[in-house]
């Protein structure tokens, strides 16, 4: 389904813009092109008086909050370099966005996301970051769950690997919202807000 419209308290959700993974080999685009299309959101969002969240993965220097269970994949567990997990500076630096620090790949579990969304009435998030098929599918899957209504900025997320990638722009997202552009997105924001 393409992008029909935004409620009236929508938020921007951007997941794992950070420094740490400015470098990932991401496809089909790059994460410094996903920032650029975050940044573009992130003003318009601002410029309507709608909140912006950024959201950042972090864990303990000892790894001692990192994630539990046995997995087939051995997944990357530090020692991180300092300032990995710091929002990129295109986008840090305005007091009134959202900071929320996850320790998962979605971005509600263990998080005051919901609180901080709820308390602002917010009724529906759009979506983008990295990685599609973690921190971007994990968000949406429990923003579904909690009943926001979703949108999932198609241009504004990559992934490592192109097939999850595809997997969940083609298969996954359709069933948890609408999809559509930042360009769709920002001119729906500038036809429908004062």
């Amino acid at each position: 389904m393409a992008l029909t419209s935004l409620d009236e308290r929508t938020a921007l959700v951007l997941i794992d813009l950070q420094n740490g993974l400015l470098g990932l080999p991401a496809v089909p685009v790059s994460v410094a092109d996903v920032v650029a299309r975050g940044v573009e959101l992130a003003d318009a969002f601002r410029a309507h008086h709608s909140p912006v969240v950024l959201v950042r993965v972090s864990f303990a220097a000892d790894g001692s909050d990192a994630l539990p269970g046995r997995t087939d994949v051995t997944s990357r567990s530090g020692p991180y370099a300092e300032g990995w997990d710091t929002i990129v500076a295109d986008l840090a630096g305005h007091p009134e966005d959202i900071v929320v620090t996850k320790r998962n790949w979605g971005a509600f579990h263990g998080t005051d996301l919901d609180v901080q969304l709820r308390r602002r009435g917010v009724t529906q998030i759009v979506l983008g970051g990295v990685a599609t098929s973690a921190g971007v599918e994990s968000t949406a899957r429990a923003a579904h769950e909690h009943g926001y209504h979703v949108t999932l900025v198609t241009d504004a997320m990559a992934d490592l690997d192109p097939d999850a990638h595809h997997n969940s722009v083609e298969r996954i997202f359709p069933r948890l919202g609408e999809t559509g552009t930042s360009a769709d997105i920002i001119g729906l924001l500038a036809k429908t807000r004062p």
